[in-house]
């Protein structure tokens, strides 16, 4: 096969014409030829630096069905959440139903899993499964090292972890949201190298002078891209793109070739963004991708322009794998793995007794994962707590899935629903199920109609529902991912018509049991002070 295009030579810092030979998956030859204004630009193909597949809600096969046609060639995945819910099995699951499709899937051993001990999770990874994972090919790396208090202070379990990472000198992925001095000195010192969870400039480029290498990350629910990217004038060396997190409707637009696109808009330097975007994801963790030279991989894409990134079409392996915005990978059959065992909820179980009318309140944030500590009003009869839609104070419950257990509840402001409820079984890091809503009926309903299903997102109006099943762990659909997608689509505006001015209402959902990002957050055992990290009340003494 031989294709003729202008060649963009990151490295060099050159573009010119060029046929490229591949045969046998490489490229064996290129030669510079005559110019013609009319041939389409050949370039390495884009890679997510961080995602974990599971937030798209499809398994990985159908993930790179979608991916490739926006000229993703590869992902840096961390197969974190599956681990949350099925432990090693989740790990085997992605690996190998990656490797059914031609698409390069990199993944990396979890390092905590369950996240904290403050929540309940259904799987457990310990130091020998690290050890067990490190010793394999297809585990690149240690996954992001979410425990930075275990780290800064040195916690024997969590050293053991790196120091096995480090025996097989491999590298050592960062989660440290708002370190910096001394805290953050400590936290790289032990080993991460790399860290997305960075929300200010500042804080950003404090750990690019201590070594660290930034992705900016630009997802779903978390969006730090204007924040960062100008990181990149003077650090093209040291930033990578990633989504974190990509629901199937975004991925089904977009994916890193958007980012690209604003940084041009921004007027970066278009060789800095596709350092960013295609090489330095190669040089840091030694991928197995090709850089468009002789001898490589033939992993690159063909773009209608340098501005855009229209993808006019994908390679991998010297295989077309999408052209002119359709998928070229057939689908394939997807198992199902899960774990999900608890019984039918009663409105009653999400009753709180009022022991005073000021609560503490999660403030979610639309594009952010950190959730400020708010003081509100809560509305009381017959002694137990209502929601108090007139200010926007919801209530928040989480109700543990692998065993009958009293469900959690606190409040939440900014959803902003004036009638029903939604629930989600995807609830970073541990995958219970949380629901927000108006009122303990439709709370109810929601989430039964996830543990009918045994995972899924849903939402309740009055005689209306909408439920999409996730049977995959409860947070995966084996189906096809666009049918997926235009699912998503229809109970997402169903959320936004019963009164979400959020973005994105289930990708926030899916975050507020995330314990690790400060201020406060709710699991299945309570609501949680991320700051002090430990159990707070949802009560304030008056």
């Amino acid at each position: 096969m031989n294709i003729q295009a202008n060649l963009v030579d990151i490295p060099s810092k050159k573009i010119y014409p060029a046929k490229v030979a591949v045969q046998g998956g490489k490229i064996t030859q290129i030669q510079e030829i005559q110019p013609d204004k009319e041939l389409p630009f050949l370039m390495p193909g884009f890679i997510d630096a961080h995602v974990h597949v599971e937030s798209s809600m499809l398994v990985p096969s159908e993930f790179a069905r979608l991916a490739v046609v926006h000229g993703t060639v590869a992902t840096i995945s961390d197969p974190h959440e599956i681990a949350n819910v099925c432990g090693m099995q989740g790990v085997e699951y992605m690996i190998e139903n990656g490797k059914q499709v031609p698409f390069h899937f990199f993944f990396g051993a979890p390092s905590c899993v369950p996240a904290t001990p403050f929540e309940t999770a259904g799987g457990e990874i310990n130091a020998a499964d690290i050890e067990n994972l490190m010793a394999r090919p297809e585990i690149l790396y240690l996954a992001e090292m979410m425990n930075w208090p275990g780290t800064v202070h040195r916690d024997p379990v969590v050293m053991e972890k790196i120091r096995i990472a480090q025996k097989y000198g491999k590298p050592i992925d960062g989660h440290a949201p708002g370190l910096m001095g001394e805290l953050a000195e400590k936290y790289v010192s032990a080993g991460p190298s790399t860290d997305h969870e960075c929300f200010t400039y500042a804080e950003a480029l404090s750990k690019i002078k201590l070594g660290m290498k930034i992705s900016i990350r630009e997802g779903s629910a978390a969006k730090n891209f204007e924040a960062l990217i100008d990181l990149i004038d003077d650090y093209p060396d040291m930033i990578l793109f990633c989504s974190d997190d990509k629901h199937p409707d975004n991925l089904a637009i977009s994916h890193i070739n958007e980012l690209a696109a604003r940084a041009i808009a921004k007027g970066k330097e278009v060789f800095d963004v596709l350092r960013a975007a295609c090489l330095n994801p190669i040089t840091h963790y030694s991928l197995p991708v090709g850089q468009v030279r002789e001898g490589d991989p033939a992993d690159f894409i063909l773009v209608k322009d340098l501005e855009q990134f229209e993808v006019l079409a994908t390679y991998i392996k010297g295989q077309k794998v999408a052209e002119n915005g359709k998928t070229l990978i057939p689908r394939v059959n997807n198992e199902v793995i899960n774990n999900f065992n608890t019984s039918l909820k009663k409105s009653e179980d999400f009753q709180l007794y009022a022991s005073g009318t000021k609560v503490r309140v999660i403030e979610a944030l639309d594009g952010q994962l950190i959730t400020p500590e708010i003081e509100g009003e809560i509305l009381i009869r017959d002694g137990f707590t209502e929601s108090n839609p007139e200010k926007d104070i919801l209530k928040i419950t989480v109700v543990n899935r692998y065993q009958d257990a009293p469900p959690a509840v606190a409040f939440i402001k900014n959803f902003g629903l004036k009638t029903g409820a939604i629930a989600s079984s995807v609830g970073h890091d541990s995958h219970n199920i949380i629901s927000v809503g108006i009122d303990d009926e439709s709370i109810s309903r929601a989430v039964n109609l996830l543990i009918e299903a045994k995972g899924g997102i849903s939402a309740v109006s009055g005689e209306k529902e909408e439920v999409l099943p996730l049977p995959v762990g409860g947070i995966m659909s084996p189906e096809d991912g666009y049918q997926v997608a235009e699912a998503y689509t229809r109970i997402d505006w169903m959320a936004k018509e019963m009164g979400s001015s959020l973005n994105s209402p289930f990708m926030t959902l899916s975050f507020m049991a995330l314990l690790v990002i400060p201020d406060l957050k709710l699991s299945d055992k309570g609501l949680f002070d991320g700051k002090r990290f430990k159990f707070t009340n949802v009560f304030k003494v008056e």
